[in-house]
This record gives structure tokens, sequence and C-alpha cells, in this order.
């Protein structure tokens, strides 16, 4: 716990769970491998698969704490920079020692999608059949990169990205035991930029804090950060959709590049912003919920936006947006898919 009194460490590292409590946003991964170590059954294989950032490793770190391994006894290795069949050798050559002053002996496996074909030949039999004190933890972003007779040997757990509530909360309550104050919306927009991943969530506040002159930080502050568009800009281009004004959506497009903000920003805000005035319209019950995310302001936009019904706030410009936000990678004139977006959506010939 001494770790959480150092100023100077990276916050995610700094409010990483040390126990099941303080696991955030993974409820099913908690009360499935909690409760069975809880009644003694242990697994000699985990597999925990799952988007980077949701806590992968954290849990792995907890299951070899709950089961009184000392640091003496967990080994750690990232298959992104140790993959090939000589390193698993070592592994191979070293599982048949006695742990040094714990029951088992950890072995966390990273990115375990990286090893070589043959890497995994060498490591089958072993967790196949490990000693009786070995236990192997191995963590992936892509489970389908594992080979099936890996996957059929292992205790597999599938990690989801934190809905935008639970990330905005532990924004918040992260930001506030730093003794800072996020202006309403920040944290959500925090939360929206680090897309499912409390790491990167983490290291966006400690860069928006790191810039801050004040222990208030504003929203406006957060965007030139970040170098997230500005509200505005947002509401301009759904505006231009709403009253089906080409022209002034292509000049908000260009507003935007001037101000040389990436596109993948800008449009996954829109995004956000379109999905929760289709969930207000829809499903107005889903009000509470969304009002814990987004700002009054944002609240009071979207219900402006969606009282006439306008005919393009729809399924359907949802659709064709998220087209664009997949064209984007590999777009050769960065404002080009949105542009054709607006285009499609509007039916301009």
């Amino acid at each position: 716990m001494q770790e959480k009194k150092d100023s100077n460490i990276a916050l995610y590292r700094k409010y990483r769970p040390e126990n099941w409590d303080e696991v955030i946003g993974q409820d099913h991964i908690v009360k499935a491998i909690g409760g069975a170590l809880k009644a003694g059954k242990v697994s000699h294989a985990y597999l925990l698969c799952g988007p980077r950032g949701t806590g992968k490793t954290t849990i792995a770190r907890i299951i070899a704490s709950e089961l009184g391994s000392s640091v003496n006894d967990i080994y750690e290795l990232d298959a992104a920079s140790n993959r090939g069949i000589d390193d698993v050798r070592s592994i191979r050559e070293s599982v048949g020692t006695m742990p040094f002053d714990s029951k088992y002996k950890i072995y966390i496996l990273d990115e375990v999608h990286m090893f070589t074909k043959d890497a995994w030949n060498a490591l089958l039999k072993t967790i196949e059949e490990p000693p009786s004190h070995v236990i192997f933890i191995l963590a992936t972003t892509e489970l389908e990169k594992v080979p099936e007779t890996i996957v059929s040997r292992c205790q597999s757990f599938i990690f989801k990205k934190p809905t935008d509530n639970i990330l905005t909360s532990a924004v918040t309550n992260v930001a506030k035991k730093e003794g800072y104050t996020l202006e309403e919306g920040g944290a959500g927009l925090i939360a929206l930029l680090a897309d499912g991943a409390f790491r990167d969530a983490y290291g966006t506040l400690q860069k928006v804090i790191s810039f801050s002159r004040s222990n208030q930080i504003s929203l406006s502050d957060i965007e030139e950060v970040t170098g997230s568009p500005n509200a505005v800009l947002v509401d301009e281009f759904l505006n231009a959709i709403a009253h089906k004004d080409i022209e002034r959506g292509f000049i908000t497009i260009k507003k935007a590049s001037d101000q040389n903000i990436e596109m993948q920003v800008y449009l996954k805000m829109i995004l956000s912003k379109l999905r929760y005035a289709l969930m207000l319209r829809y499903a107005p019950k889903t009000r509470t919920e969304i009002e814990k995310v987004i700002s009054e302001h944002d609240m009071l936009y979207i219900t402006e936006l969606i009282a006439n019904k306008p005919e393009h706030i729809s399924s359907a410009t949802l659709a064709i947006l998220l087209e664009a936000y997949q064209s984007l990678k590999n777009a050769v004139i960065n404002e080009l898919p949105l542009e054709m977006a607006l285009v499609k959506i509007l039916n301009e010939k």
C-alpha cells in the first residue's frame, strides 16, 4: 500500500487494485475466480482475455496474492518482447524447482498471442501437466490467435470494457483523491477518449493534472490538453444534419481540421453524442444513466436536438458515421470519410 502514497508514480499504478474489493467493472470475473479460490478450487492454468487496459494483469497479480505467493515466486513474462522458443524453454526448465517460500510458483505470461508456433509447442506439455506447485496465468488481447490446444487446457475468462458510467466515476474519484475537481462533463470526456481502458483514462487524467494551474479543472482545459474538439463543433455538425444543411456541415468539418483536431477523436465525440440522442429519443427512461456521464449543458442540447424528431437524427445516420469511423484509419485525406458520410446521410447526389 506504500505505493499509493507516492505522488510521483503513474496514476494507473498508484490506484491499481490490490484485492478483489478494489476491482471495478469486472464483477463477473471477481465472482467466478474469487469465489473459486475462496472455496479452495485452484486451476493449474487461467487464460484472461479482453481489451487492453481492462485489468487482466492486475487480476493475475491478485490471484497470486490470494494464493499467498510471495514476490520471490511470481514470474512475469511479456510475450511481446520474449516470444521465442528459448524464452519458453527457460520456463519449462524452471517449473520443476520448488517455490522459494510459497505454496505455488505463479507464471504470469502477458500478450501470449505473440508467442511463435515453436514457443507454443514447447509450452503445451508444460501447461497440460504442470507440477502441482505451478500455476500459469496467461493474458491476451487477441484470443483468436491463441492455439485451441492451449485454450482447451485453461480456465478462460473474458474481460469486458467498463461502461462510460464506470469509467467516469473512476476518473472523478481518482481526481478527488489527488485533490482536484473536474468541471461537469470533464470526467465523461476523459472516459470517452479512454475507449474503455482504465489505464488510458488514468494516463489522460494525469496529463490534465500535470498541466493544470488550479485544483479546479475546467472542461476547456481538458479539451485543450487532450486536443479534443469543444462541444460547439460537435453540436454544429449534428445541427447541420438535423437541419439538412450540408454546407454548414462542410464548414464545421473544415473548422475542426483548421484547429488540427484529430478526426478520429472528433467523429468519436459526434458518435457518442448522437448515440445518447437516440437513446433519449427512443428510450427516455435512460435519461438518469445518461445524466451521470454528460454535462447539464450537453443534456439540454440533446433534449432540444430531438424535440422536433429530425429525420436524420436516426440509427441509419449512426450506421453511416460508424462506417466512416472505420474508414478513417486508411484515409488519404483525414476529413474525407466524414465529408462522404455527410453527403450520404443527406442524400446529396
